[in-house]
């Protein structure tokens, strides 16, 4: 257990999260487990409990330096609570020392909520995979032998692995890459109290992988594939000048071993032009395809993760104070954004141990973006897509949806309450 007084330095992906803040974009993610039985809160209460010990990185508070944030310890009591407000609700607020992190629930469901400071979806996933298993077998009276996950020490789950393994490169590549071009924006109406909109699909993850082998892809290619469609059905001829950009994160852990449970992630960007497209999906999997085989090489993705590292590498911008870092930041994202149509994170195969998964209905994600992103989790045949977005129709999604039911995938539907489906 980690003693008060205890600090850690953001890395570097966190470092420029605070700045990013922005209306609709909390930088708040939800994980989200939907069980066959409604929550019984003391027991919940009780699973958070005996589960946070293990995790003392995430007891942490965001305190700001002269020339960094970083993360204080405090030995606060994390409390499970009934969802009453609007899901991914802001967790930062500057000056309050809370924590990061909350942990809800309603109905069925157990909801883990972070801010991108303390870890990515995968990350996350170790703490909320060992929350749920907790609770689970205190509520059926189960036992779980330790497994990988769940052996990680605290040096290695606290680990800063960017820092680890980065290796100095000139250049900041993957900012330049991003500002290069503009790509087409979804267009919507925002909600006018800031508020993310939300809309979760559910669909058969067997049929969406025979749909993906029928094409000759994997299944993140064709999820891709099948969101760039969709935004095509939604642009008009005069829109077809800009490019469609997928922005679409990528687990470092594959490459880069590592238990860390804070944020190690880099991005790729998968651009389509759209004024090339015959209205066939082969011509969208295609290009999707041949762009994830050359940028998943691994020295393609060393250069990707470099490029993050090397601006906390810089001596320039170390020295520069941090009300100036923010400002710089903001702009810069907002910079970056202009080069992104939308995002889609897949977060892959979830796994839990048979007895456990007697209980689950699925899981699924939500991350909120300055346009919009897409959250795709699949636990046995349940693939959940996520979608967050600051406006207050569902357009692109819909037409993504609307694909896969014509290609005899249908989608069961349900959205946020303060919006009609």
């Amino acid at each position: 257990m980690a003693r008060s007084g205890k600090w850690y330095k953001l890395d570097n992906v966190a470092t420029i999260v605070p700045s990013s803040v922005s209306g609709a974009d909390t930088r708040t993610f939800r994980l989200a487990c939907e069980l066959k039985d409604n929550i019984d809160p003391d027991l919940l209460q009780e699973a958070l409990d005996h589960t946070i010990p293990d995790f003392p990185y995430l007891q942490s508070v965001l305190r700001k330096g002269f020339f960094w944030y970083y993360l204080d310890f405090r030995n606060v009591r994390p409390i499970a609570e009934e969802e009453t407000s609007s899901p991914c609700a802001p967790l930062f607020f500057d000056g309050r020392k809370n924590l990061l992190f909350r942990v809800l629930y309603f109905r069925k469901r157990i909801n883990l909520e972070m801010f991108h400071v303390l870890s990515d979806g995968t990350g996350a996933f170790v703490f909320f995979r060992a929350l749920v298993l907790s609770y689970l077998s205190l509520r059926y009276q189960l036992h779980f032998e330790p497994d990988d996950e769940t052996r990680a020490t605290e040096s290695q789950k606290s680990n800063d692995a960017y820092r680890q393994y980065y290796r100095r490169q000139k250049g900041l590549s993957q900012f330049k890459s991003m500002t290069s071009k503009k790509a087409y924006h979804l267009k919507g109406e925002p909600d006018e109290y800031d508020l993310p909109h939300f809309m979760e699909a559910t669909v058969s993850a067997e049929k969406v992988r025979a749909l993906a082998k029928k094409y000759q892809v994997s299944v993140g290619e064709l999820t891709v594939s099948l969101y760039i469609a969709a935004v095509l059905d939604e642009m008009g001829n005069e829109d077809r000048e800009r490019p469609v950009v997928i922005s679409v994160p990528v687990n470092l852990r594959k490459y880069f071993p590592s238990e860390t449970t804070r944020n190690f992630f880099g991005v790729i960007n998968i651009s389509y032009p759209a004024g090339e497209y015959d209205g066939t999906m082969e011509s969208i999997l295609s290009k999707v395809k041949s762009s994830f085989e050359e940028q998943l090489k691994p020295e393609q993705i060393s250069k990707v993760m470099n490029s993050y590292e090397e601006l906390e590498h810089n001596i320039g911008v170390k020295m520069i104070p941090l009300f100036i870092k923010d400002i710089v930041t903001h702009r810069m994202n907002k910079r970056a954004s202009q080069g992104v149509t939308g995002t889609l994170s897949n977060l892959g195969v979830l796994h839990m141990p048979e007895k456990a998964a007697e209980h689950i209905e699925k899981f699924a994600a939500f991350m909120p973006a300055p346009s919009e992103q897409i959250c795709v989790v699949t636990f046995g045949d349940s693939m959940v897509f996520g979608e967050v977005s600051p406006y207050t129709r569902h357009e692109s999604m819909l037409h993504l949806l609307r694909r896969l039911s014509d290609m005899g995938i249908p989608a069961e539907l349900s959205v946020n309450d303060y919006e009609e489906a």
